[in-house]
């Protein structure tokens, strides 16, 4: 079985033809409108369950969340209180870990944890305290009272539209049990307990009742999902981490981010120091002192060695000039990205074009990082694309600046692929910026680079 398994995944033919059922499958999921589909995707049932469980959940919940809450209350003269109200939250935080994971089976959403209790000490006191200060403990505590209504509306909205309306389009298949059982027709329609009864039993209103029954199902579908959606809304909202925590954990890694980022340019700064500048004014030095020895003896030899040493500083001021340009260029400083960005381009080993439409100057730090941004992403030209042209355009979209650099190389940049892309796409991230690539393998290649203006 697995060898047969192996040969299809291998074959042309079997893969050809797993393409072409895939397809099929697809047409038809098409062709059959959403609507149409809904009461018999495994989404609808799965969200049908997860109704059906809150009421069962919801009154173990509110219960326990009632009582401590309320033996606490009462509690509260004494000390005893106290304690009791934090194992009630703690209790109701353990109860969100089980509703984010039924959340997440039923409902395929995922909600994070919220972040943990950090008490300052060990000990009792110092747990009750971080307890009580969480907010996330109160979120769900709030989450454990709020639910149990919207639970028992839920439960019996949807059970009682759910089962009449598969009750009435199945109809046609149940309906022998009335004359069998229950000496009826069918179903009683109206009834005065006289003399004037309505019976659905003929054969057009059986099938009047399987349409109605269809009707009931689809719109029983939809208001499956409606409940579901709110619920989703519920448990993100109370159950998952607040913004501000989701916000400071960004910082915590952007911070992070930015701190490799500089510690990596520091030593990039210093082994180019050490290997470039530095080593050639070391031997700089010792050929003057060679050609200050041989002045009196060999002026001609001298004069050699020192014409030798002019050329070595022209050389190093070179790459001291490179070097300082890498840090932060001073065109940049004097004229803006319009400049920076030309002298960049005249650089590529490709015809570059440069279209820069700012009124104004964005943030000195942005503009630092829009620069080293359009500079590597014209490496990445030079050296991998085999491009035969490549443009840059740098425009201002409310507040956040937009930096667009393509090229017709060959294509197949990929972010996600560890390459420089990735680590460009974390510094952008750093500031809240965003890289996004299209590039198809045969090219052509599309970077876009957002940025915030904070001008």
């Amino acid at each position: 079985m697995t060898g047969a398994r192996l040969a299809e995944g291998t074959n042309p033919m079997a893969t050809e033809h797993r393409t072409q059922r895939y397809e099929g499958y697809v047409e038809r999921r098409r062709i059959v409108p959403s609507a149409l589909r809904a009461p018999f995707e495994g989404r609808t049932w799965r969200e049908f369950w997860y109704l059906m469980l809150n009421l069962p959940i919801s009154i173990i919940f509110f219960t326990f969340a009632v009582t401590t809450v309320s033996l606490s209350a009462g509690l509260l003269v004494t000390f005893i209180g106290v304690p009791v109200l934090a194992a009630g939250l703690a209790g109701c935080r353990a109860f969100g870990a089980l509703e984010r994971s039924r959340a997440r089976l039923l409902l395929d959403i995922d909600v994070d944890s919220p972040e943990p209790l950090r008490p300052r000490t060990n000990g009792l006191m110092s747990w009750i305290g971080a307890v009580l200060k969480s907010g996330v403990s109160w979120r769900h505590l709030l989450y454990s009272l709020l639910h149990f209504p919207w639970a028992v509306t839920a439960f019996t909205t949807v059970l009682t539209a759910w089962t009449v309306g598969w009750s009435l389009l199945l109809y046609p298949l149940w309906q022998w049990l009335f004359p069998t059982y229950w000496d009826q027709p069918g179903i009683m329609l109206y009834g005065d307990g006289k003399d004037t009864e309505l019976f659905l039993d003929t054969p057009f209103e059986i099938g009047a009742t399987s349409v109605a029954g269809l009707g009931t199902v689809l719109v029983s579908a939809w208001l499956i999902r409606g409940f579901a959606y709110v619920d989703r809304i519920m448990v993100s909202g109370l159950l998952g981490p607040s913004k501000l925590a989701e916000r400071v954990v960004e910082l915590e890694s952007d911070r992070g981010i930015v701190v490799d980022t500089a510690a990596a340019d520091l030593r990039r700064i210093e082994r180019d120091l050490h290997d470039g500048a530095q080593a050639r004014l070391v031997a700089l030095a010792m050929d003057l002192g060679l050609a200050k020895e041989k002045l009196l003896e060999d002026p001609d030899a001298a004069a050699a060695m020192v014409d030798e040493a002019h050329g070595e500083v022209k050389i190093a001021l070179q790459e001291l000039r490179d070097l300082a340009r890498g840090i932060h260029p001073a065109v940049l400083t004097d004229r803006g990205l319009d400049a920076a960005l030309s002298a960049v381009a005249s650089r590529c080993t490709v015809p570059v074009s440069v279209d820069v439409d700012l009124a104004s100057r964005p943030a000195a730090a942005i503009e630092g990082i829009a620069y080293f941004t359009v500079s590597e992403l014209l490496q990445n030209v030079s050296k991998h694309s085999r491009a035969r042209r490549a443009s840059v355009e740098v425009w201002r979209s409310e507040s956040r600046l937009m930096i667009q650099v393509g090229d017709d190389g060959q294509g197949g940049a990929d972010v996600t692929a560890g390459s420089g892309l990735a680590g460009l796409a974390e510094r952008l991230d750093s500031v809240d910026g965003v890289l996004a690539v299209d590039s198809p393998a045969g090219g052509p290649t599309t970077v876009i680079a957002e940025l915030p203006w904070r001008g």
